[in-house]
C-alpha cells in the first residue's frame, strides 16, 4: 500500500499499487509523482519504484472515469447547488424573482449529483436551496398581497380625491358664471357637466355600484351666493356618497363604510380638499 501526494500538496490513500497504475494511465500522476511506500517515511518519486517502470513507459489509456469516492480524492461541491440556495435567499429581497431560478437549478442539481457516481457532492446545499427557494415563492405572495392592496386604495383615494377638487371648481366656476352663486341644488349635476374634463369625475374607482354619480352637494348650498358663506374653510361643498345623480344633503348620505378603508374625502367651499378620518367628521360645518 502507498500514501500519494498530490500536486496540490495533499496527501491521499493508503491506496494499491493497482490504483496507482490506473492513476499513471489516466495521467492524474507520473514518474515524478511522489509516493511513500507503507511502513517507510521517505518520499520518492514513482519512477524510482520498479514495481511501476513499466507502466510508466507504457501507460494504458482508460476511458473510463474513477469514481473520486473510491480513489481518494475528494469530490467537487456542485456549483449549481450552491447557486440554488444563494439566489433562495435573495428571493426574499428581490420579491421572488431569483427563487424561481433558484428553485430550477436546485432540482437539476440533484440530480446531477446523484448521477455523479460521488464525483460531485453538495446535496444538502441542493436540498436547501431548493426548499428555500420553494418556500419563497409559497410564502412571498401572501405577504405582498397586503401592502398591494393598501397601494391599490390609496390609488383609489387619490383619484377621488383629484375627482372631488375637479367638483369643487366646477361649482366655483359656476358660481363666477351665474351671480355668484351655487347651482340649483336639485339640477347640480347637469349644472357643471359642462364645466369638467369628462363624466368620470363623477364616478370614484372604489365604488362597486352602478351608479351615475357619487358624489353629493352640501344642500344648504343650492341657490346660495358664494360670498355670503361665513366659513368657507370648514363648510363642506361637495363630498362622497353612496351615489345618485344630483344627490344633495348632509353628513347622513356619507358611505358607510367608507370606501376608503377609513377616511372620507371631502370639498370645502373655499376649494380645498382633504381626506378625512371618521373622528374628525364632527368637526365639519353644514350650515353656511
Amino acid at each position: 500500500m502507498y500514501k500519494f501526494q498530490a500536486s496540490d500538496g495533499n496527501v491521499y490513500g493508503p491506496v494499491s499499487a493497482e490504483q496507482l497504475k490506473q492513476w499513471i494511465a489516466e495521467g492524474r500522476c507520473d514518474g515524478a509523482s511522489k509516493i511513500q511506500a507503507e511502513g517507510s517515511e521517505e518520499w520518492r518519486t514513482l519512477a524510482e519504484f520498479p514495481e511501476f517502470a513499466d507502466s510508466i513507459r507504457r501507460p494504458v489509456t482508460s476511458t473510463r472515469p474513477m469514481p473520486s469516492r473510491s480513489s481518494g480524492i475528494p469530490p467537487k461541491t456542485s456549483g449549481l447547488a450552491i447557486a440554488s440556495l444563494i439566489l433562495g435567499i435573495l428571493g426574499i429581497f428581490c420579491g421572488g424573482i431569483t427563487a424561481i431560478v433558484g428553485l430550477v437549478l436546485g432540482i437539476v442539481a440533484i440530480v446531477t449529483i446523484n448521477k455523479s457516481d460521488g464525483q460531485l457532492r453538495g446535496s444538502g446545499l441542493a436540498i436547501a436551496g431548493t426548499v428555500v427557494s420553494a418556500i419563497v415563492l409559497l410564502i412571498l405572495p401572501a405577504m405582498l398581497l397586503p401592502a398591494l392592496a393598501k397601494a391599490k386604495m390609496r390609488a383609489q383615494t387619490i383619484n377621488c380625491l383629484n375627482n372631488v377638487k375637479q367638483l369643487n371648481l366646477a361649482l366655483l366656476t359656476y358660481a363666477n358664471a351665474h351671480n355668484g352663486k351655487y347651482p340649483p341644488e336639485e339640477t347640480w349635476c347637469d349644472a357643471v357637466q359642462t364645466y369638467v374634463s369628462s363624466d368620470k369625475v363623477f364616478k370614484c374607482v372604489a365604488d362597486t355600484q352602478n351608479s351615475r354619480c357619487d358624489y353629493a352637494l352640501n344642500a344648504k348650498l343650492g341657490g346660495f351666493a358664494t360670498g355670503k358663506v361665513r366659513s368657507p374653510q370648514t363648510t363642506v361643498s361637495v363630498f362622497e356618497t353612496t351615489g345618485g345623480w344630483n344627490m344633495t344633503g348632509d353628513a347622513e348620505l356619507l358611505p358607510h363604510p367608507s370606501r376608503h378603508g377609513k377616511s372620507f374625502v371631502v370639498g370645502f367651499a373655499d376649494g380645498h380638499v382633504e381626506v378625512l378620518t371618521e373622528s374628525r367628521l364632527q368637526d365639519l360645518r353644514w350650515d353656511p
